[in-house]
């Protein structure tokens, strides 16, 4: 009866896992094998395409609009990373101090990860413009305004300015959920030994949320290399290419060049690189943990 019981679960089972890989085989598997393809040969949307061994690899390498993106995305780490990451931690210490209407906060914060990229994208070149609310309440205020997508030293610290809005309730639950999870008696007891708060903050609340720090410092580099709207929207990658991303170079190389294999191409090294500086930081920052 057991064993009956048994073979009817592990059938259930691997229905249900047959699901989800016949979903891989069409949305992941294909599209992989298909770059792998793309990746030797040479296509242009039409006809069948041919073989040119390791041409488009020596393409991307020779490319110095594109080695100059994965400048910018660095540029926009340096930014943006400080930035979502202390206003997230903001969010969620404050999120935790409330008493009254945490659920409808979070959720209000979390609307702006849910807005379309393209709808905010337009708002925010509207309020960051040369004449926009923004610098006209500098002007009547300080007596000077900000060329925040108009000069190429500022460009990319006003998208990753955008980026942050996006991101900072997504990531600043995560962060909460890192709070939440200190048991209190930890803090009972610095308070006992005279324990200041910033003192708490740095020895106690940061080395113990490690593990959200690391997973918000992982997203934010999936998205430092994946941003594409913002930048193509709101600055067209300019001025001077100094908004100019992987995903822009690639959009443009596949279709408005018509060689989606280099694009696909530059897509490897993308991958490549930005796992190698997930890997490089979770080898050097990340701990493991563990609250007794």
């Amino acid at each position: 009866m057991i064993k009956g019981l048994n073979i009817k679960e592990s059938a259930q089972g691997g229905l249900i896992a047959s699901t989800y890989m016949g979903y891989s085989l069409v949305f992941w598997i294909f599209p992989f094998v298909w770059l792998l393809i793309l990746t030797f040969s040479d296509w242009q949307f039409i006809g069948t395409p041919s073989f040119s061994g390791l041409d488009n690899f020596f393409n991307v390498i020779q490319d110095p609009l594109f080695w100059k993106s994965m400048k910018n995305v660095f540029r926009f780490l340096m930014y943006y990373l400080p930035m979502v990451i202390f206003a997230s931690l903001f969010f969620a210490l404050g999120l935790k101090k409330i008493k009254y209407g945490k659920s409808f906060i979070a959720l209000s914060f979390l609307l702006a990860n849910v807005s379309s990229g393209v709808a905010y994208s337009i708002v925010f070149s509207k309020l960051f413009s040369d004449t926009g609310p923004i610098n006209d309440f500098m002007n009547s205020v300080f007596g000077f305004t900000i060329p925040w997508f108009t000069n190429p030293d500022f460009a990319m610290f006003s998208i990753a300015i955008v980026i942050t809005w996006k991101f900072v309730g997504y990531y600043g639950l995560i962060f909460y959920s890192g709070l939440v999870s200190i048991p209190k008696e930890i803090y009972d007891a610095a308070e006992l030994d005279q324990t200041g708060p910033v003192k708490r903050l740095f020895k106690i609340t940061l080395p113990l949320m490690n593990a959200q720090i690391i997973m918000v410092v992982v997203l934010a580099i999936t998205v430092a290399f994946g941003i594409f709207t913002e930048p193509y929207l709101i600055t067209g990658g300019g001025p001077l290419e100094s908004t100019t991303t992987p995903m822009v170079v690639m959009y443009e190389a596949a279709f408005q060049r018509m060689e989606p294999s280099w694009a696909a191409t530059m897509s490897i090294f993308v991958a490549i690189i930005s796992f190698g500086l997930i890997w490089l930081l979770r080898k050097l920052f990340e701990k493991n943990i563990e609250i007794v």
